[in-house]
């Protein structure tokens, strides 16, 4: 293993470095460096001695070292520092707030250029500057230096922050700006612990190939769910949360009845083809990505590189290996009728496949059959709405006249079922708490299942749907059965279990995120990503009040151009011309990520480009 290199930087007195020179193992290499030349130091006896220290010790000191351009300090191979030090960065004397984020901005960049790829940048400030929730109290952001968004700019997130002791440091102490006797008032400091984000890219959708019976079709996936098709989180070798919390929901609730599994491969719902639907999911048809298929008669290779395979696990395809019969064989005829192009619609919810289930002629009454798969839908933006998330669903068939009995036993034991597994990750003396209920629908038929949690905080109560139970669902082959269908939200359900706090990091590409999961286990998640900034923008347009506005449309198309990272969309006022009579709509949109550095400029450029697409798509007109 390659020695560990610290660099600190903006060092004053060199107290700090000559006191973190004393814990460091031998194979650790420190190199401490300060913006003043040699001679502006020689008058100082306590720089002197710490000096002397740290070359006792084979400490590497550098001087004049500017910490906004340390690619021009270290030559090309001598660079890639593990972690780098800066304690309280300030521009000197009656520098306001302004000039202070400038040198942040400087600094995280410039430190871009010399850290290593699992490096820390550890940037310590005095209360208040920061300007994030864990300074007590908080600043107004205007009022802060804003660390987290200078940090952004050279691509970092705060994976961490905790107090910054002095007395801690044995040895150390804190200077004023350019080492003057009058120090900070470092009382309530904090240490704030930055870490690389993935690249912000801008995703584009892929062409993908799926073969339905002889003939190829391409398709381009919805620019919505780019980076949402092919992530295998229910597959065998996956430890992600929503794996994890399916295979205990199954094998808890096997334990009271017998299962039968059935594989999911996410069959294609021709536009002509709904009549497999109940009444009951026109609904749940609405809200699906209708997309075209051409026929493609190139070779049997996705045009983006992947296999053909892929894509087809992923979409609602007319080739159902493993589901019933009859499932297969209602989708025949639309099947047959494709020539050229055809409508189809990526799976909004498994309750699509109820009636392909009950109508087989192998139904197992008394055994509840499962499918899980991930389904996609579009709805307006929420902190607890997604537009793709996974799905288990129960079927359950019995006899007509053990209807009650049943329904009340599955009922029973799913209660005891959810309310133990939001109970696992509660730590001792946690006042967190989750409740279960089954809330009766006005049709007197169905339930909402509820819960009310604790999970992100004690301070925020969440009130929320996390699925649905359905008797409504008749079968012409099984005419004595009553059948039961639960369906369950995986990924909101994993989110109250571990306390995740935005369905968006279920989906990250990082790979610290599921490092904390073990397969099997259930432990508190910890974000490596802290106080990420937000920036707030408005928009206003003109609409054509003899056509409907389609505020679903509005929050789909934002979020396909924001990348996700639009987390609020809330109306603000109606205005109506007084001589034309034309009404406008004005919205302001909160824009922000859970995982990726985000930057002003970013934002503003996502923003343009939102103007430009609501006129395009939606026919609507800027203000």
């Amino acid at each position: 293993m390659a020695p560990r290199r610290l660099l600190l930087v903006g060092e004053g007195n060199f107290s700090f470095a000559a006191a973190l020179s004393e814990t460091l193992d031998p194979s650790t290499r420190l190199t401490a460096t300060c913006l003043q030349r040699p001679a502006d130091l020689a008058g100082s006896r306590l720089v002197r001695e710490n000096l002397q220290r740290l070359r006792e010790r084979g400490t590497e000191v550098r001087f004049g070292v500017d910490c906004t351009q340390l690619a021009d300090a270290f030559e090309l191979h001598d660079r890639e520092f593990d972690r780098i030090y800066f304690n309280f960065p300030h521009c000197g004397r009656k520098a306001g707030v302004a000039k202070n984020r400038e040198l942040l901005a400087k600094f995280f960049q410039s430190c871009a250029d010399v850290l290593a790829e699992e490096g820390e940048v550890h940037v310590a400030l005095c209360r208040g500057q920061g300007g994030t929730p864990a300074d007590k109290p908080m600043r107004e952001w205007h009022n802060s230096w804003q660390v987290v968004a200078m940090a952004a700019l050279g691509g970092f997130i705060l994976s961490d922050v905790h107090p910054f002791s002095c007395e801690a440091v044995s040895g150390y102490k804190c200077t004023g700006y350019r080492s003057q006797d009058k120090s900070f008032h470092v009382d309530g400091a904090l240490n704030h612990v930055f870490t690389w984000s993935l690249p912000f890219e801008g995703l584009q959708p892929r062409i993908s190939r799926i073969k339905l019976g002889d003939q190829w079709f391409s398709f381009l996936e919805p620019e919505v769910l780019v980076g949402k098709l092919n992530r295998g989180f229910l597959e065998a070798p996956s430890c992600h949360p929503v794996k994890t919390i399916n295979e205990k929901l199954i094998g808890e609730l096997g334990k009271a009845f017998p299962l039968k599994r059935l594989k999911c491969s996410s069959p294609l719902l021709p536009q002509g083809g709904t009549s497999v639907l109940t009444s009951c999911n026109y609904d749940i048809l609405s809200a699906a990505f209708w997309i075209s298929l051409c026929e493609d008669n190139s070779n049997a290779e996705s045009l983006t590189g992947g296999t053909t395979q892929d894509m087809e696990d992923f979409l609602v395809s007319f080739s159902e290996l493993s589901l019933p019969k009859s499932l297969t064989d209602s989708t025949e005829e639309a099947h047959n009728g494709i020539s050229g192009q055809a409508k189809v619609c990526l799976r909004p919810s498994l309750l699509v496949h109820v009636q392909a289930v009950i109508q087989a002629p192998d139904f197992l009454s008394g055994s509840v059959h499962i499918l899980s798969g991930p389904v996609f839908q579009k709805c307006c933006i929420s902190p607890f709405t997604m537009p793709a998330f996974h799905e288990t669903l129960f079927i359950l068939g019995f006899n007509k006249n053990l209807k009650d009995g049943c329904l009340r036993s599955l009922l029973d034991h799913l209660k005891c079922i959810l309310d133990s597994l939001l109970s696992q990750t509660l730590l001792e003396g946690s006042k967190r708490s989750s409740s279960v209920e089954f809330v009766f629908q006005p049709n007197r038929k169905d339930y909402v299942i509820n819960v009310k949690s604790h999970s992100f905080g004690p301070d925020c109560v969440k009130d929320l749907t996390i699925g649905s139970v359905t008797t409504s669902a008749t079968s012409a082959i099984h005419k004595d059965q009553c059948f039961v269908c639960v369906s369950v939200n995986l990924d909101l359900l994993a989110m109250l279990v571990w306390g995740i706090s935005d369905w968006r990091m279920l989906w990250t590409f990082d790979t610290r995120f599921l490092k904390n999961f073990v397969p099997g286990k259930i432990e508190p998640f910890k974000s490596y990503s802290l106080h990420p900034p937000h920036y707030v923008h408005d928009i206003s347009f003109w609409i054509d009040e003899k056509k409907r506005f389609d505020e679903v449309e509005f929050h789909t198309v934002a979020r396909a151009v924001s990348q996700d990272t639009v987390i609020s969309i809330r109306f603000l006022s109606r205005f109506q011309h007084p001589k034309t009579e034309q009404v406008s709509l004005c919205y302001r949109l909160t824009y922000q990520t859970c995982d990726k550095a985000l930057t002003q400029q970013q934002v503003a450029s996502m923003q343009s480009q939102l103007r430009k697409e609501i006129q395009r798509r939606l026919h609507l007109t800027p203000r």
